[in-house]
């Protein structure tokens, strides 16, 4: 799993070195039928629910305008979101911060920028009902989705704040074995890992499918209970080339949030809806119901957790210290919320 992951590195730190070369050399999207093609990319799942609302409602395509074509792409991880920012092959993406992070230090800053946030919250350690407490986590496994993700640096962080060591080998007081969350409701039903530290809706399928139950809240780690899930991201060569076709995806990413804040009920439908039809698999109403609960969908893209999340990757040894200073571009985002009439955000 380690040589995997080195391998992703070594491959993407290849990409970024070629970031501005292959930027210089891309077309600016210019179709034949005169439009400018947006490449957007999102997961299916509830945490980048923003997304899901924004194109499935139609949205976006209103915002961006009949001079623009909407192609969306589905991802299921976020070194595989940031390969194809750095070859081009994507405009802008959902993502969560640690894949932001990363994209950003390996291009020396100059690949991409986080526009907007879209989700807080969502992610726990879930596990046996006989553990009750991080004592009772020595000598156990525990899973994460990906070695050196979001949720495997905060399950690293919590373990060692709790003076539990954990090696990037597997080893230590805690063994944290990186599988994908599929596997890792099997692996937890059959009694081959003791818990898992997993974003919704894998967490509330852990406790109301496997039979776990919850040791940790994210959110009570964060001040006020907030903290970056899921943001907005776009490649820089294409800010720079369309800034005003970043500024009407932004403003359908606002509109999407306010959508579901105004509808939280129908928005919950729409999408399961929505992650039903790119799966072919629904989640059960009580999962949905569940996992809906724990998640808070916000533009803020809460700088300062994204700051902590980047300060204990470093501490782990997955990406070298790096100045974040122009990670963010928040202009257009605060000029929207600025005509909306609501306060400004911040990337202190």
């Amino acid at each position: 799993m380690l040589s995997s992951i080195r391998r992703t590195i070594s491959i993407v730190a290849i990409a970024a070195s070629l970031v501005l070369a292959s930027s210089a050399c891309s077309s600016t999207g210019t179709g034949s039928s005169g439009k400018v093609t947006l490449r957007l990319g999102y997961y299916a799942n509830i945490t980048h629910a923003s997304a899901i609302i924004g194109v499935n409602n139609g949205i976006f395509a209103r915002d961006l305008g009949p001079s623009v074509d909407l192609q969306t792409k589905i991802f299921s991880a976020g070194p595989d979101v940031v390969t194809a920012l750095f070859a081009g092959a994507l405009d802008a993406s959902y993502i969560g911060p640690n894949p932001a992070i990363n994209a950003y230090a390996k291009s020396n800053g100059e690949a991409v920028r986080i526009v907007s946030g879209a989700t807080s919250g969502g992610a726990f350690l879930v596990v046996k009902p006989s553990i009750t407490s991080a004592a009772d986590l020595k000598g156990k496994k525990l899973a994460s989705p990906q070695l050196g993700n979001t949720q495997d640096v905060a399950l690293r962080a919590w373990l060692d704040s709790k003076g539990l060591k954990t090696t990037t080998a597997g080893g230590g007081d805690v063994n944290i074995l990186p599988q994908e969350n599929a596997q890792t409701l099997d692996t937890f039903r059959t009694g081959q890992i003791d818990g898992a530290w997993v974003p919704e809706p894998w967490a509330s399928r852990l406790v109301i499918e496997g039979g776990g139950h919850v040791l940790v809240d994210e959110r009570d780690l964060w001040p006020g209970g907030k903290y970056v899930t899921t943001q907005l991201i776009v490649r820089t060569a294409f800010l720079q080339q369309h800034p005003d076709i970043v500024e009407n995806l932004v403003r359908g990413q606002v509109e999407a949030n306010d959508y579901i804040k105004a509808n939280p009920d129908a928005a919950k439908v729409a999408v399961g809806a929505g992650i039903e039809k790119i799966t072919g698999k629904s989640l059960k109403p009580e999962v949905l119901d569940q996992a809906w609960k724990n998640l808070a969908f916000t533009d803020d893209p809460l700088v300062s957790s994204l700051q902590q999340e980047a300060a204990a990757s470093v501490r782990f040894g997955f990406i070298k210290a790096v100045d974040l200073t122009h990670l963010y571009d928040l202009t257009i985002l605060n000029k929207i919320l600025k005509e909306k009439g609501e306060a400004e955000v911040s990337t202190a």
